[in-house]
């Protein structure tokens, strides 16, 4: 027997335990949580995205383990490349439908990964893929979106710009899980590394029937695609006609470079769509942009201001692209295209 003066030691123990009990759980609780990210891989069937690779150089940024999602039944060859990709932990190989990377199939995929994996961003290339898909996905975690970052500062915090670009905002997300699509022209492609990462298969996501893929047509070009080219030449409302984009065809040939238009040339119908660089067009960064005939309105320097080099042409000395630009060139374009087209 004891006495109500001296429990016995047992009866200590859980007076103890019940006392420190809720404050062992809250300092497990508190503990921070080890970064790692899953970074969607869109690819062409062989090959993994630039936006991609920008994307998983972002997620080294964050630390912690990185690891890409590709989905496709016949995606061996992209399984592959993406293994290859300095940064990389592992792959993870879904054999869910990829044709279109539509949305409606891509993240039930992307949730079966979170599920299994529990990570702590989810991440995409600022593409029309990674716009589409990780909204859907941020509503089905019930979480928010932060879109278009162009700088990492911690695991919680990004920059990203906001009034096409006038402004820069600071966001701070407070969610367990964070999603975020970045911006391919702000973060450097990552290399190719000397080993190659483990694949791992991931469960394939059932077919849908919401959305069903029909087509798909490519321009075909021999000059590099915007998002990719080292020289972009872009022409305005400046050149009147679809006919003289021709002598930008011309320099652009002569440089090895892609050809762009101002959103005032491609509603002109001067040239298609995917011309079009500004803010509801192509975002491009390349190591110059030669911008012929564009008065610079900030819809379109949303889309290249973060070029390296800017080189303008333009009758107007107070055109707003001259604020911008590294060089500027105040002369009638159709006498001085053609002169550099012959001294190129």
């Amino acid at each position: 027997f004891f006495s109500r003066s001296q429990p016995p030691p047992f009866v200590k123990m859980l007076r103890s335990i019940l006392r420190t009990g809720p404050q062992v759980a809250r300092g497990f609780a508190a503990q921070p949580r080890f970064a790692s990210s899953l970074v969607l891989g869109e690819h062409d069937g062989s090959t993994l995205s630039v936006a991609s690779r920008s994307a998983i150089t972002a997620a080294t940024e964050l630390g912690g383990d990185v690891y890409v999602l590709v989905c496709g039944a016949d995606a061996a060859s992209a399984v592959e490349s993406a293994s290859k990709v300095a940064g990389v932990s592992k792959v993870l190989y879904s054999k869910t439908n990829s044709e279109g990377f539509l949305a409606e199939s891509i993240a039930p995929a992307i949730l079966a990964s979170q599920a299994q994996f529990d990570f702590s961003h989810i991440i995409a290339g600022a593409s029309a893929i990674g716009k589409n898909v990780l909204p859907r996905v941020a509503a089905k975690l019930d979480v928010g979106m932060v879109s278009e970052v162009t700088s990492i500062e911690s695991e919680d915090t990004f920059v990203r710009q906001i009034y096409a670009g006038n402004a820069v905002c600071k966001v701070k997300s407070n969610d367990t899980v964070k999603i975020m699509t970045v911006r391919p022209t702000n973060f450097d492609p990552a290399g190719d590394s000397d080993s190659a990462a483990e694949v791992v298969d991931s469960e394939a996501a059932p077919a849908q029937t919401l959305s069903t893929f029909v087509s798909h047509e490519l321009s075909k070009s021999d000059r590099p695609s915007l998002a990719a080219a080292d020289t972009v030449v872009a022409g305005g409302r400046g050149l009147k006609s679809g006919e003289n984009f021709g002598m930008l065809n011309t320099m652009a040939d002569k440089l090895n470079a892609a050809v762009g238009a101002s959103r005032a040339a491609v509603d002109a119908g001067y040239v298609p769509n995917d011309y079009q660089i500004g803010q509801t067009g192509k975002i491009v960064a390349p190591d110059l942009y030669i911008a012929v005939g564009i008065s610079g309105a900030i819809q379109h320097l949303a889309g290249m201001k973060d070029s390296k080099v800017i080189a303008a042409i333009n009758t107007d000395p107070e055109a707003p692209i001259f604020q911008v630009a590294d060089y500027g060139l105040v002369q009638d374009l159709f006498k001085a295209v053609p002169e550099m087209n012959e001294k190129l």
